[in-house]
């Protein structure tokens, strides 16, 4: 393995058996050395494939602008992770994660405080990931001495999340894309109106949405009797919305012959409301 760019002293491209190229990191692996020379193998401590969208020029002028100290804690992350987790995870998660840490922690240090208008969902649906986020504040607060919001946590877990795809499932979003869309157009048209595609609200129920139809996929089923209980009183209080998420299970069973929980009504009836706000 020789190295083919030198990124700083301590990450060099090569290439892989395949002839891919790859970011390899190890103390000292690109210190007082050129293009060319053999890399030494003892000294490596993690390798990545270079995805499409990440060109070699983009990673480097990215990886050179971040402290060694970051790209340290972003691997730690990823390798608890993917233990929590017990899957492997895309190797452009240590590109996008690694990016978004150094960019919270500088925005941070600027007194600047992201909202991340999506934690509801994440917590509620991707709960492991999101301890996983948790955790990943933590190692940030231990490693580097900075306190990071929850909010955070939120976007740590999302990037875990899509880089959490295995090939079936993104085989499966052309599909779950029309499914999202048919389910906005059954909105649109029991209410006759047109739906605000640049609010908060919608933005929200699209991405419940994307959750809500991975579960029909792989046929998970919330039952959260206990919270649900709390909030029957929705579907006496919104009966518009709630009728509207009767028909979205009339067609969930035509494409998926399955009959959605009382849950699973409730939550939609709720997004309904805040996307139509019809009294």
């Amino acid at each position: 393995m020789v190295i083919e760019k030198i990124i700083n002293n301590n990450i060099v491209v090569s290439l892989n058996n395949a002839n891919n190229e790859i970011i390899v990191m190890g103390k000292g692996l690109g210190f007082n050395k050129k293009i060319g020379d053999t890399i030494d193998e003892t000294a490596i401590e993690k390798t990545y494939v270079i995805t499409q969208e990440w060109s070699v020029n983009k990673l480097t002028q990215m990886l050179s602008e971040i402290p060694i100290e970051h790209i340290q804690v972003a691997n730690e992350i990823i390798s608890f992770a993917r233990v929590s987790l017990g899957k492997k995870l895309s190797d452009s998660l240590f590109l996008t994660l690694t990016d978004h840490i150094h960019y919270s922690i500088e925005r941070s240090k600027e007194g600047i405080v992201l909202k991340n208008a999506l934690l509801w969902e994440i917590k509620r649906f991707y709960n492991h990931e999101f301890l996983i986020g948790k955790e990943a504040l933590s190692i940030i607060r231990q490693r580097l001495g900075v306190e990071l919001p929850e909010d955070e946590a939120g976007f740590i877990a999302f990037h875990i999340v899509n880089a959490n795809l295995d090939m079936k499932e993104i085989a499966q979003v052309a599909e779950m894309t029309e499914i999202i869309q048919n389910i906005l157009n059954i909105v649109k048209y029991h209410f006759n109106i047109e739906i605000d595609e640049y609010s908060l609200n919608y933005e929200r129920f699209v991405t419940h949405l994307k959750f809500f139809v991975q579960r029909l996929f792989s046929d998970v089923r919330l039952n959260d009797l206990e919270t649900v209980q709390f909030m029957l009183k929705i579907k006496e209080q919104y009966t518009k919305e709630y009728a509207c998420a009767i028909k979205i299970n009339n067609y969930v069973q035509n494409v998926f012959n399955r009959e959605l929980e009382e849950d699973e009504l409730i939550y939609l009836t709720i997004h309904i409301r805040r996307i139509t706000n019809i009294d």
